[in-house]
């Protein structure tokens, strides 16, 4: 009979076989220190039209409340950041973490598998697999089990990690050993607060969801707020500048998982091809990628909005 040591070393083992960079360990229960900073977010419409933020309250704060007899958040990191980038002139960007196969499936495939070693060495384990797609609060899970504070730009972050992966969790009914959260390391950089064009971090820690270029390209459904002309640079999809400027980030190194790497032909894309873009070469370029979230007229919309000259003052 193992004991509780020898299932949580069993675990962090086999979800470091499987690819993932890091894996903490936390006790489900509620998330006190939460509770007031959703309902706050929420109440100042920082959610913008993501209405589904305003679904499940309840169920965000308590992982009970998601999987019966719920014990244990096994949270997980997946590193995403790219050997090969875009180029910073003469084409239009993509957030990293889209350069490939869509993260949701890449991910869910190795929680099931873990899931799977779990029942296969212990037991019968209840439990659920979640990417970033049922009301759980990632960050706040990945922070209480030490795997990085939450920084001023609202990301997780590592230390000489960096931010740039994807977090993941397993809710278990089996009791583990638990990890204890680590320090806040942003000191008194503003790098990420200074650098934002869109002046989406509205105060340390605190980001307006409805000002960043993020929501504008992916979430926001109808068209783009004209006060917002000239301040996307050129991102059409997601931004990664708040993680970009971040000091910590100097410490990230390229991923290990295939299926993150770009099409061939993304990188070679120049403004010209951009704009010139076919449902056809979209569809091949981003047959599997998380791009496919805003669709061909989403991303359209997002190229021709950065063609439009500024209004004048």
């Amino acid at each position: 009979m193992l004991n509780k040591a020898q299932y949580t070393h069993f675990i962090k083992q086999k979800a470091q076989e499987l690819g993932f960079m890091y894996c903490g360990i936390s006790k489900a229960d509620f998330l006190e220190e939460e509770a007031p900073r959703l309902e706050s977010w929420l109440n100042q419409h920082m959610h913008g039209q993501m209405h589904y933020m305003e679904n499940h309250f309840d169920k965000r704060l308590d992982p009970r409340l998601l999987v019966d007899g719920a014990k244990s958040v096994v949270s997980l990191l997946l590193n995403y950041y790219p050997e090969e980038k875009q180029p910073e002139t003469d084409t239009l960007k993509i957030s990293k973490y889209a350069y490939g196969t869509d993260y949701h499936f890449v991910i869910k495939d190795k929680l099931k598998t873990l899931l799977d070693l779990i029942n296969e060495e212990i037991g019968e384990v209840g439990g659920r697999c979640f990417v970033d797609s049922a009301p759980v609060l990632d960050k706040a899970w990945a922070k209480k089990s030490g795997l990085g504070w939450i920084g001023k730009n609202s990301n997780l972050i590592t230390p000489q990690v960096g931010s740039f992966y994807f977090i993941a969790e397993l809710i278990i009914d089996l009791e583990l050993e638990y990890d204890g959260p680590i320090k806040d390391y942003c000191g008194s950089c503003t790098r990420c607060l200074d650098a934002c064009p869109t002046d989406a971090i509205v105060a340390p820690y605190v980001v307006d969801g409805s000002k960043c270029i993020s929501y504008f390209t992916i979430e926001l459904k109808d068209q783009l707020p004209q006060e917002m002309n000239g301040k996307f640079g050129n991102w059409v999809f997601g931004c990664d500048i708040c993680q970009d400027v971040c000091p910590w980030n100097r410490f990230s190194k390229p991923h290990q998982e295939p299926a993150f790497n770009a099409h061939p032909e993304l990188k070679n894309m120049k403004t010209n091809d951009w704009q010139e873009l076919t449902q056809e070469v979209f569809s091949q370029l981003f047959k599997k990628s998380a791009v496919k979230r805003t669709g061909y007229k989403g991303l359209l919309r997002n190229i021709q909005f950065l063609q439009q000259p500024p209004e004048n003052d």
